[in-house]
């Protein structure tokens, strides 16, 4: 598995009816592999080191992330 900072993390769960885990990846190992620092979806970080119910989603650099965009106004101009 090779990551580049700014990718996705998710891990499946291990049991049945719990979420997945998901983050951002901040920090990467040699060459791209594990371990990585991950800022979790709940705001909290840790060292990763992946197993087989993780996989890597890679992230443009074109696109912003959601943090990045502006707030969308839901009410409408008259």
């Amino acid at each position: 598995m090779k990551a580049e900072v700014g990718d996705r993390i998710v891990v499946a769960s291990g049991t049945l009816h719990r979420p997945s885990r998901d983050g951002e990846i901040l920090q990467i190992g040699e060459g791209g592999a594990g371990p990585y620092l991950v800022r979790w979806s709940d705001s909290s970080e840790s060292l990763f080191f992946p197993g087989p119910d993780a996989h890597v989603e890679h992230v443009s650099g074109d696109v912003p992330s959601r943090r990045d965009q502006p707030a969308q106004d839901s009410g409408s101009a008259s």
